[in-house]
C-alpha cells in the first residue's frame, strides 16, 4: 500500500513531534496504534487468503463451476492473493520505517504488485459487468460472441494492461538514507503526477461505465420481468437478478473501500511539505485506515459469495469436508449466481 505523502520530511525531522522522529529505528506510530492495526490486518490476511484460495480452487475443480462469469471471479482472486503476499511488507512499514532491510527491489516491486492487481481488479470488474450488460440485454448476440476462450484472451490482456499502466511506481520509489520512499526525480520529473492521474483514471471512468451499465440492466430486466418464457422462465430470471445483485454488491464494496485512498492519494500527495506537521501527522492516519479498506477490499469478495450464494457455500463445504468430490455435484441445478450465470446468455 502506498503512502500517501512525501516522505522526504524525515530528512529535516528536528520539529517533528517526538511520532514522527527518526533515528536508527523508526516506527511510524505509536504501540496503541500498531498493536490493534496489526491484529486486523492478520485478520485479513487469513479470510483473504484463505476465502480467495478456495473460490479458485472451487472454480478449477468442479466443472459446472467453470462458466465465463466464474473465470472473471476467480483471476480476481488470484490478484487479491497477490495483494496478501505483500501485507507482511505493509506492516513491517508501519512498525520499522526506518530501516528498510529488503532491498531497492523488493521496495519497488512489492508496491508495484500491490497497484498493478489493483488496477487488473477494476479492469475485471469493469469487462464482467459489460459482459453481464451484454449477456441481458443482447442475449442471443451474447451466447455467440461470449466463449471460455475469448474469455480467457480478455483476462490475459486485461492483466497485460493492468501490469503495464503500474510500471511508473517502479521509478517513483526508490531505497535511500534506509528509506523505501519516493524519490525527488519521481517528484521533480512528473512521475509522481502520472501515478496519481492514472490512479484516478482507473478508479473513476471504471465507476462511471458501472453506474450506466448497471442502470441500463436494471431497466432492461424491469421492462422484460414479463417476456421471458419457456420452461424455465423462472429459474433464467432468478439467475439474471442473482448474477446483478452479486456484482453490484462487489461494486460497492470495492468503490467504498477504494474512494477515500483516491481522495487521500490526490489531497496529500502534493501537500507533506506545504501543509506542515499538521496536515503530514493527519495524512498518516488516514493512510492507515486507507491501507486497511485496501486489505478489506481484497478480503471481502468470498465473503460475499459466502453470503449470498447457496452454491458456493455447498462447493465449499464439499471442497472442504468431502474426500471425493462427486463431479455431478453442481449439475442438478442452476438456481444460484455463482452456478446459473453462463446459462444466462441463453435467454
Amino acid at each position: 500500500m502506498q503512502n500517501l505523502t512525501d516522505n522526504d520530511i524525515y530528512d529535516n525531522n528536528d520539529t517533528l513531534p517526538p511520532l514522527f522522529r527518526c533515528d536508527e529505528s523508526c516506527p511510524l506510530f505509536p504501540n496503541s496504534t500498531l498493536i490493534p492495526v496489526t491484529i486486523v490486518c492478520i485478520v485479513l490476511f487469513i479470510i483473504g487468503v484463505t476465502g480467495n484460495t478456495l473460490t479458485v480452487l472451487i472454480i478449477r475443480r468442479y466443472k459446472d463451476m467453470k462458466t465465463t462469469t466464474n473465470l472473471y471471479l476467480s483471476s480476481m482472486a488470484l490478484s487479491d492473493v497477490l495483494i496478501f503476499l505483500c501485507l507482511p511488507f505493509d506492516l513491517y512499514r508501519l512498525w520499522q520505517y526506518k530501516p528498510w532491510l529488503f532491498g531497492d527491489f523488493l521496495c519497488r516491486f512489492y508496491q508495484y504488485v500491490n497497484e498493478g492487481c489493483t488496477y487488473a481488479t477494476i479492469l475485471h470488474i469493469t469487462a464482467l459487468s459489460i459482459e453481464r450488460y451484454l449477456a441481458i440485454c443482447f442475449p442471443l448476440k451474447a451466447k455467440v460472441f461470449i466463449t471460455k476462450r475469448r474469455v480467457r484472451c480478455v483476462i490475459a490482456l486485461l492483466w497485460t494492461l493492468a501490469l503495464l499502466s503500474a510500471a511508473p511506481i517502479l521509478f517513483l520509489l526508490a531505497l535511500e538514507n534506509g528509506m523505501c520512499k519516493h524519490t525527488e526525480y519521481a517528484v521533480s520529473s512528473g512521475i509522481m503526477n502520472i501515478m496519481i492521474w492514472v490512479s484516478t483514471v482507473y478508479f473513476f471512468f471504471p465507476m462511471f461505465c458501472l453506474t450506466l451499465l448497471y442502470g441500463f440492466i436494471g431497466r432492461k430486466l424491469w421492462n422484460s420481468k414479463d417476456e421471458i418464457k419457456g420452461p424455465n422462465a423462472a429459474n433464467r430470471e432468478k439467475c439474471h437478478k442473482q448474477t446483478v445483485k452479486i456484482l453490484a454488491v462487489v461494486v460497492l464494496a470495492f468503490a467504498i473501500c477504494w474512494l477515500p485512498f483516491h481522495i487521500g492519494r490526490n489531497l496529500f500527495s502534493n501537500n507533506s511539505k506545504t501543509g506542515g506537521v499538521d496536515m503530514y501527522f493527519f495524512s498518516q492516519y488516514f493512510n492507515v485506515v486507507c491501507m486497511l479498506l485496501f486489505y478489506l477490499s481484497a478480503s471481502i469478495n468470498p465473503v460475499l459469495y459466502n453470503v449470498m450464494s447457496k452454491k458456493y457455500r455447498a462447493a465449499a463445504r464439499k471442497l472442504l469436508f468431502t474426500r471425493r468430490a462427486r463431479p455431478w455435484f453442481f449439475s442438478s441445478s442452476r438456481d444460484d449466481t455463482l452456478g446459473c450465470t453462463e446459462t444466462s446468455t441463453s435467454v
